[in-house]
């Protein structure tokens, strides 16, 4: 196992930059997951971390040892992508085996190293099968096992759940973290599904357009966004944004009138705000609630999802061009034009300034 330090990391093709100075620590053992759009170069981080793309500038060291004139080979990394790119024509014992044989590891090593992968993914039983006669997830743990047997210092994960259909996806996730608990050994993940990071992550890095906007746990990201980026990228639905205007602020909270004339009080550090500043207030759909006590808003409703334990219905607010999206339990079932009056916690709510960053919650 080893920890992973990337320090100034640059790329550009040509003209243009696409990573912007990554610094990023990860610790031996963590699984670490980077999240974001398309096009925000958390692709392009991992392929630089695996030695498939050469940096443009600052340095990358595993397990203390600077790498970046390193192959990939030499680099202790186990890389699994998106397509699994097993050879037809080999059963997944030899699948398994060919990097070693091509290493030319010793028989008897390949052959301990192969079941004993195959044991820990729960695939002993289809090692004379071809990948024609495997499932998608039968062939992701045969690309996964791949990479365990060359017991690597870092596992490097590109979207490997995307090719999956819904329940499978659910199924792999937790394969994944069984895996990670068994191996403990440093797993690097990208994916685009923030399911995928919240469940799965002991930190996620959350990448915007080549920079890193936020490192943290979880339910840190889910709680305490740094901006307003972070706070509609992590949690589905995402959250709530409405423009208002800052009446009062303090240490302990901010009085804001929302683009609807409603006031509500957030329960947030906005000393640095001034009376008339333009904010945004950030609720999460869970934190709208029909019963409650403190400041409330009005709001028509327009289409309701019933999905048996939970109810989500989607409401115009007045002076919002989005629609809100409350998230009810599965007994709550307000019809298509009903008026609902949510109350919003001062202690649930966030608020961000006009450059998009996060007041502090108290």
């Amino acid at each position: 196992m080893a920890d992973v330090q990337l320090t100034g990391v640059k790329k550009s093709f040509g003209n243009t930059e696409v990573l912007h100075g990554i610094d990023l620590h990860i610790d031996d053992g963590e699984f670490v997951v980077f999240v974001g759009p398309s096009g925000c170069g958390k692709s392009t981080l991992l392929r630089a971390i695996a030695g498939l793309e050469d940096l443009s500038a600052g340095t990358l060291e595993i397990g203390g040892r600077v790498v970046n004139d390193l192959s990939p080979a030499d680099r202790g990394i186990a890389m699994v992508f998106q397509s699994y790119a097993l050879y037809p024509n080999m059963s997944v014992y030899e699948n398994m085996a060919f990097g070693l044989k091509i290493a030319k590891a010793d028989k008897a090593e390949i052959d301990r190293r192969v079941r004993a992968a195959a044991t820990v993914l729960n695939i002993t039983d289809y090692l004379e099968r071809k990948p024609k006669a495997l499932s998608g997830g039968q062939r992701q743990r045969v690309a996964i096992g791949r990479a365990i047997v060359r017991e690597p210092q870092v596992f490097l994960f590109d979207e490997p759940l995307s090719n999956l259909d819904a329940a499978l996806r659910v199924r792999m996730r937790y394969e994944f973290a069984r895996l990670h608990e068994e191996l403990k050994t440093t797993m690097i993940y990208v994916t685009h599904d923030q399911i995928e990071a919240m469940t799965l992550a002991d930190r996620i890095v959350v990448l915007h357009a080549g920079r890193i906007e936020q490192v943290g746990a979880p339910m840190d990201l889910y709680e305490h966004p740094r901006n307003l980026f972070v706070a509609e990228f992590i949690g589905s639905p995402k959250m709530n944004l409405i423009p208002a205007e800052l009446v009062e602020g303090s240490a302990r909270q901010a009085t804001v009138r929302t683009v609807g004339g409603d006031v509500i009080t957030v329960a947030v550090d906005a000393s640095r705000g001034r009376a008339g500043d333009q904010v945004t207030l950030g609720v999460r759909p869970e934190h709208l609630r029909l019963d409650g006590s403190g400041a409330s808003i009005t709001a028509d409703a327009t289409f309701v999802e019933t999905l048996g334990n939970a109810t989500f219905a989607y409401l115009t607010y007045a002076g919002l061009a989005e629609t809100l999206t409350v998230q009810l339990s599965g007994e709550v079932r307000p019809r298509s034009g009903d008026r609902l009056t949510l109350h919003i916690a001062a202690d649930q709510a966030h608020l961000f300034s006009a450059d998009g960053n996060a007041f502090p919650r108290r």
